[in-house]
């Protein structure tokens, strides 16, 4: 009875294709074929047989590929988040300095101001003195946090 549903189901599927393969072909033939003699029989089997494990392998990398899509979306989901998160310690950076307002969020100074100075920031080389001073002067803020 459950075989009867699937084959049908199967040889309908399979006559839908535009292109099947050797194995397929011979299973919609069998299939149709009212008087099989019993090498027929044998032959109509041993290729249900084999369409049965071809479906159960296909459905397995199926749920394989979902299992590593998945993986993967959750491993770039949390990317997004550490993102997110470091992004918004950069903004507290910038708050603990005074230079964004800390209810609205918006530079307490003038914008290109603020850039520029960024961008003068950016300039400065590692070795620079100045930079060893920036760095005391921060690290004794966040302590104070």
């Amino acid at each position: 009875m459950k075989n009867d549903a699937w084959l049908k189901d199967r040889v309908a599927y399979l006559k839908g294709l535009k292109s099947k393969n050797e194995q397929q072909e011979l299973l919609v033939l069998l299939a149709e074929k009212t008087n099989r003699t019993a090498q027929d029989d044998k032959k109509f089997n041993a290729i249900i047989r084999a369409e049965k494990a071809s479906q159960r392998a296909t459905k397995a990398r199926q749920d394989a590929a979902k299992l590593i899509n998945e993986e993967n979306r959750v491993a770039a989901k949390a990317e997004r988040a550490a993102r997110t998160h470091e992004l918004c310690n950069s903004a507290g950076l910038l708050i603990l300095a005074g230079l964004v307002d800390t209810k609205t969020g918006k530079p307490a100074i003038d914008k290109g101001e603020l850039l520029g100075a960024l961008l003068g920031l950016a300039k400065v080389s590692a070795e620079d003195p100045r930079r060893l001073e920036w760095k005391r002067a921060g690290d004794a803020l966040l302590t104070k946090v």
